[in-house]
């Protein structure tokens, strides 16, 4: 009887490496509100620079017995990984400056199918049925909370900079699951934090950008943004070891929900379609993880019904 319970505990929906990845999201929907604020005390690539070179500081005082032995696997999965970091975050922010949310929203949401396609095309890794049902409804909830005015997109300079941006950041997932495993977890969470930043601020002479007045809204929220961004990639560095790539994009949706949550508390409402499109992203985490019952799923299942008539 004890055996048979524990192979039910083990086949649990959720692994602790995926419960991390929800709570992810979760951190990810808070900062929304903190953003928005900031933009207007500073430029978005001196934000993130500031934002990754302060998560760089914090991680590299959390794992600096590794930084002796940086190997090269280290140095490729930590620059390859923040050089998609820095155009993710920095091309959707750029975005942002002249489309509004739900239309950056729609089109940032296209990383999702992106994944698995990429994964397809590049590393000929066919996804299962159960995962292209998860996709199609996490998909089809995150344009239901963008909402109506997403759906008359033109290609205007916003539009492709967000889709580039939505394009590194499926690079980003797909890269941390390609070297998990392989690169130690602090050394890679160091650099590609310290790239990401360093790679932001080079970057703003290039865009016209300038660093703005001092303000304790910009420093304040890149200091916490930074602790925050330094547990995050650490914790996807970590659970990416286990959890494929699509099943992690498939819990990243789950992030607009949490922005929703927190939106709400700040005052924000949502419509009738938004919470639609938020229950159609739960459900496609929930539909992912399914799996056909397999004859021994059934012989588990039949010993616990016998055992239970005892």
């Amino acid at each position: 009887m004890l055996h048979i319970a524990r192979s039910r505990l083990h086949r649990l929906p959720f692994t602790r490496q995926e419960l991390s990845l929800v709570a992810v999201t979760a951190v990810w929907g808070s900062t929304f509100v903190v953003i928005a604020k900031v933009m207007q005390y500073s430029g978005p690539l001196f934000f993130i620079g500031i934002r990754f070179l302060a998560a760089a500081a914090i991680a590299a005082v959390v794992f600096h017995r590794s930084l002796a032995r940086i190997t090269r696997t280290d140095l490729i999965a930590g620059v390859s990984i923040g050089v998609t970091m820095t155009f993710g975050y920095g091309l959707q922010t750029y975005g942002l400056q002249t489309l509004d949310a739900s239309t950056s929203a729609f089109i940032t949401a296209m990383y999702v199918p992106l994944v698995p396609l990429l994964l397809w095309a590049v590393f000929r890794r066919t996804p299962k049925a159960m995962t292209i049902a998860g996709v199609g409804l996490a998909f089809t909830g995150l344009i239901l909370l963008a909402g109506p005015s997403a759906a008359g997109i033109s290609l205007g300079a916003g539009e492709i900079a967000t889709l580039l941006g939505a394009v590194a950041m499926a690079a980003e997932i797909i890269l941390i699951g390609s070297f998990a495993g392989k690169a130690d977890l602090g050394r890679v969470t160091i650099i590609q934090l310290f790239v990401a930043g360093a790679v932001a601020l080079l970057v703003m002479p290039v865009v016209g950008e300038s660093v703005p007045s001092f303000s304790w809204w910009w420093l304040g929220a890149a200091l916490g943004m930074g602790a925050a961004s330094c547990l995050i990639q650490a914790t996807m560095n970590w659970a990416q070891r286990t959890v494929s790539p699509t099943r992690a994009t498939i819990i990243y949706t789950g992030e607009p929900v949490w922005g929703a949550v927190f939106g709400r508390l700040a005052g924000d409402r949502l419509g009738p379609l938004a919470l639609v499109g938020a229950v159609l992203i739960l459900a496609g985490v929930l539909v992912s993880e399914l799996k056909p019952k397999q004859p021994a799923d059934a012989e588990i299942e039949g010993e616990l019904a016998q055992a239970g008539t005892r």
